[in-house]
């Protein structure tokens, strides 16, 4: 078996990470899987970002954001600009090509909305020059007939595929509005669901027992946690040195009350001090864990006012996911497919 087959195989089993203070936002956005499955936010999040700008991964790094459509433009290429200044309605002008500034309004909101920057002068100011430089790559690539390419024209060809399911799905899905009282009871299910402690762990996870006490012996011998679990584990998480986010749950620990991760690893969490590390490896099934504890604090509570905005976008999230899954499924059922 392979490490990228061990790695699904550990995936599988430690199922799904589910951080409280994520359900606000207070963190990050992000809830944290080292599940092999497709869930329905994944689903809608390929939807919503159906529509960008695909770049070349070499300039990854000048084009942090994801434009939406209209960040193109309506055009298929670029207005040409007039001599003796900037036309009307264009906020630069690239080699006698007019960037709109319809153009900017529509990145700067994405850029907004993608990293929950205020739009101002700085953040217009840098989406303005990622245009520029967006532009005079284009045309670059242009001179040099890359558009003809058959990556570039199946690209194309994606990209209109993507736009038409997306608008398809959004005229077709019309989730119930969510009430202030349905925020209100999911809010408080959250806090519920919470102990008075929260955790900071990291883990390290092999398949094997002799792999275990290798990494055991490792830890004993005074080697990094973070550097060990990026040579030995086949957890998703080896990349960022088996860290996992912020975690709480009620105690004792009990079946069902863990935040979704596996019992075991959940009542090795609660036993550390900080800095503490597993004195053994935790079996389940045909896995073995190493578990160290980074930090531990008293929970924190957002308020209801605090939650509320981000709670209602879970809620959202979740209705538009069950009736995208329900369009699919209905779909699916009526149509010919021969696999």
């Amino acid at each position: 078996m392979t490490k990228l087959d061990d790695r699904h195989k550990i995936d599988s089993t430690l199922i799904r990470i589910v951080v409280p203070t994520n359900r606000w936002g207070r963190f990050t956005e992000k809830e944290q899987s080292l599940s092999s499955g497709k869930s329905g936010s994944k689903f809608r999040r390929s939807c919503m970002t159906a529509i960008r700008v695909i770049c070349v991964a070499a300039f990854a790094s000048v084009f942090a954001v994801q434009w939406p459509a209209s960040a193109y433009g309506a055009d298929t290429a670029p207005a040409r600009a007039s001599h003796g200044g900037l036309p009307a309605g264009a906020f630069a002008v690239v080699n006698g090509v007019a960037l709109s500034q319809a153009q900017l309004n529509a990145a700067a909101q994405a850029m907004a909305a993608r990293t929950g920057r205020r739009i101002d002068a700085g953040l217009v100011a840098e989406v303005k020059q990622q245009l520029i430089v967006r532009e005079v790559l284009r045309q670059a690539a242009e001179k040099e007939n890359y558009g003809k390419r058959p990556e570039v024209r199946q690209a194309a060809r994606a990209a209109v595929v993507d736009t038409e399911t997306q608008l398809y799905i959004q005229n077709h899905i019309r989730p119930p509005r969510v009430t202030e009282a349905q925020v209100k009871s999911a809010y408080e299910a959250a806090v519920a669901s919470l102990g008075p402690i929260e955790y900071k762990p990291r883990l390290i996870a092999v398949t094997s027992e002799a792999a275990a006490q290798r990494v055991l012996s490792a830890l004993r011998s005074g080697q990094d946690f973070a550097a060990v679990a990026r040579q030995y584990s086949v957890s998703s998480t080896m990349a960022v040195g088996g860290a996992m986010p912020w975690v709480s749950f009620p105690l004792p620990v009990t079946e069902d009350r863990t935040q979704g991760l596996p019992l075991p690893l959940a009542q090795a969490i609660a036993s550390l001090p900080a800095g503490g590390v597993t004195p053994q490896p935790v079996q389940m099934g045909n896995v073995w864990l190493l578990v160290k504890l980074d930090a531990k604090r008293l929970t924190q509570v957002p308020t209801f006012d605090q939650a509320r905005s981000h709670t209602r976008r879970q809620l959202e999230d979740k209705a538009f996911e069950r009736q995208a899954e329900q369009l699919t499924r209905s779909l699916s059922s009526s149509a010919v497919i021969q696999r």
